[in-house]
């Protein structure tokens, strides 16, 4: 992580490092940490853009948890020469870009939630910047961070046990229960 100087301060900015072989812990959240995930359309749209992204930038989709604020993904670019920005982008983008028409047509007192005070972007879904991409290249690695993705929804008192959070691939891992988002275990290495 750098951080840069803006004419509004200071910024951080996220470092990927795209190396064949590495998977990637990428987390980001809501901006300003609202809960905007707690709504259905919102995780409808995640989902919905997680599946298209998946098929379109070519990864595989280890484990994933939708929090009220912020998103965990463990996801395995299946080519080489692969840049891990425009999965983000293709996500991020679409769930932003559906939120806000949704709420223009709806409920237009709704995207005072979203208002930045600037004229461009006026309305953010997300907090700006990349969020956080961790390099894994370890099955050590890989297993912690799976644990902790799925055990978010604990921490946070949401949940007694993994698997009771429906918006998790925990189901998936625990109880073979491939809902609403499948993952692609058969490429998860065993050692």
């Amino acid at each position: 992580m750098i951080t840069m100087k803006t004419d509004t301060g200071y910024r951080k900015k996220c470092r990927r490092y795209n190396v064949p072989g590495h998977a990637h812990g990428l987390t980001f959240s809501c901006y300003m940490n609202r809960p905007f995930l707690e709504s259905n359309r919102a995780r409808h749209y995640f989902i919905h853009a997680v599946k298209r992204a998946r098929m379109a930038h070519r990864f595989d989709l280890w484990a994933w948890v939708i929090m009220p604020d912020h998103v965990h993904l463990l996801v395995y670019p299946r080519v080489g020469n692969h840049s891990i920005s425009p999965i983000l982008k293709s996500i991020k983008q679409s769930v932003s870009r559906r939120f806000i028409l949704h709420l223009r047509k709806n409920d237009p007192k709704g995207l005072l939630l979203l208002e930045t005070s600037y004229e461009s972007p006026r309305y953010r879904f997300w907090q700006p910047g990349g969020g956080h991409d961790r390099n894994i290249h370890t099955h050590d690695g890989l297993i912690e961070l799976v644990n902790y993705i799925h055990n978010n929804p604990v921490k946070s008192g949401l949940v007694a046990e993994p698997e009771d959070w429906p918006w998790s691939s925990a189901r998936a891992w625990i109880l073979e229960d491939d809902d609403p988002i499948g993952i692609n275990k058969e490429s998860f290495p065993s050692t």
